[in-house]
């Protein structure tokens, strides 16, 4: 039995550390409207996410992007977007939002999460309605 405790307390020790560092890895990327811009240009199978509320994004909003309001992400499944490993490029407003979803995306297990700001920013089309 003595022998047994000091190899329970290691492994304990050592399960810690690694959920440790796991949580410290796991973040979002923020990048440039501009290198958003190229991203697009040049990734495949992304999803542009506007976290905006649905009367902002119906007044206008890029081009295929999807609208899961920020307010609405918390701790359960997201429904329009069931790949957690896709690439997901978040904006709102002004970039304040963006960040509060990104977080909170990496917080619900998302893995490939850009945040790249707000549409006042956006020099591209923008669409109206949906």
């Amino acid at each position: 039995m003595k022998k047994l405790i000091p190899i329970l307390l290691s492994a304990l020790l050592l399960t810690g550390c690694g959920k440790t560092s796991n949580n410290q890895t796991t973040t979002y990327r923020q990048i440039s409207m501009t290198e958003a811009v190229t991203m697009m240009a040049q990734e495949q199978g992304y999803i542009i996410l506007d976290v905006r509320r649905p009367e902002e994004f119906a007044a206008g909003h890029i081009p295929n992007a999807i609208n899961v309001a920020n307010e609405s992400i918390g701790t359960d499944e997201i429904p329009e977007l069931p790949d957690k490993d896709q690439l997901i490029m978040v904006y709102c407003r002004s970039g304040r939002r963006s960040k509060e979803a990104a977080e909170k995306l990496v917080k619900l297990g998302y893995t490939n999460i850009v945040e790249f700001g707000g549409i006042l920013d956006w020099k591209g089309e923008i669409v109206s309605g949906e």
